[in-house]
């Protein structure tokens, strides 16, 4: 990016209404400049870097409780008063975010982190998070106040016919999937964003800490950098999944080590036929362009 350009700040195009999201609350938002925005599609590694975040700003502390300390603030069934406890934060915040670009309230000094994960494995993790989720789940998001559109339906799909809905839905029963990826793709060279992959985070878990830590301005703590690794670990993670799984995993069968599931890739390589596959990668390639679409289901440490 030229330095002598000036920079062309995203400005908010829209709201969102779903029976999950409220994108209205970013509007009377109170900032900080050293804000962390954790953003994802979903069932990206959106925890796992809110994780991440959590152990560089507490060094690498036991027993750091992200579930409450870093909300989903856009949220519709998001209590007020957890927002609100947003401004008592003494600590550098960290909030979480599943909208696209173009329906947030972007902040200039805010640091943004994106996770991108190819839309097959975020649909085989959807499927788990959806499949078995509680009777209250769905109570909670289908009479959240001023939401009036679809019911939010259980299903009793198996994972293939679930992927299918997901795909040829956009991303049905919950939000659009390509426009999440697109919008975020496009900011990708401003100086406060930072674009992750879900894939690389599996490959080089400690490099993928370090750059966050340079990206937020923190400088690590060579002596704990082992405990902060190991913290944000998957097999830590979920031996500790209440304290970082939302609202401590009780809208789930099983708790929270239910949301904290598998944490890995592939699983519809051997359940997809060739066909779906080949659908699949064509409609990345004209929703997203080449560069996007190989970035998605690859990431940046994989080699063309």
């Amino acid at each position: 990016m030229n330095l002598m350009t000036p920079i062309a700040w995203p400005v908010k195009q829209r709201e969102i209404h779903n029976h999950h999201m409220d994108s209205t609350v970013w509007n009377s938002f109170k900032f900080r400049d050293d804000d962390v925005i954790v953003a994802t599609y979903g069932k990206s590694g959106t925890t796992w870097t809110q994780q991440i975040v959590a152990q560089l700003i507490f060094n690498g502390a036991e027993g750091v409780e992200v579930s409450k300390i870093s909300p989903w603030v856009d949220l519709r069934i998001m209590p007020k008063e957890v927002i609100a406890g947003l401004e008592h934060q003494a600590h550098r915040r960290i909030l979480k975010t599943h909208l696209p670009v173009d329906a947030l309230v972007f902040s200039p000094e805010a640091k943004y982190i994106y996770i991108g994960r190819d839309g097959r494995d975020a649909a085989w993790s959807f499927f788990n998070h959806h499949s078995r989720a509680t009777d209250d789940f769905f109570a909670l998001f289908n009479n959240a106040p001023g939401w009036h559109g679809p019911k939010l339906e259980r299903g009793t799909e198996d994972v293939c016919a679930f992927y299918r809905r997901w795909f040829d839905g956009d991303g049905e029963p919950y939000w659009s999937f390509w426009e999440n990826i697109r919008s975020w793709w496009q900011v990708r060279r401003l100086p406060n964003v930072l674009l992750m992959h879900f894939n690389d985070m599996k490959r080089d878990l400690p490099g993928s800490v370090r750059r966050i830590a340079d990206f937020l301005d923190i400088e690590v703590d060579e002596a704990v950098f082992p405990s902060i690794v190991h913290h944000c670990s998957f097999d830590y993670m979920k031996a500790h999944a209440d304290k970082v799984a939302p609202l401590g995993g009780v809208l789930w069968q099983g708790g929270a080590r239910t949301f904290v599931n598998k944490g890995i890739n592939g699983r519809w390589h051997d359940t997809l036929s060739a066909d779906e596959v080949a659908t699949y990668e064509a409609r990345a390639l004209a929703e997203l362009g080449s560069d996007c679409a190989w970035w998605l289901a690859m990431g940046d440490g994989a080699t063309r």
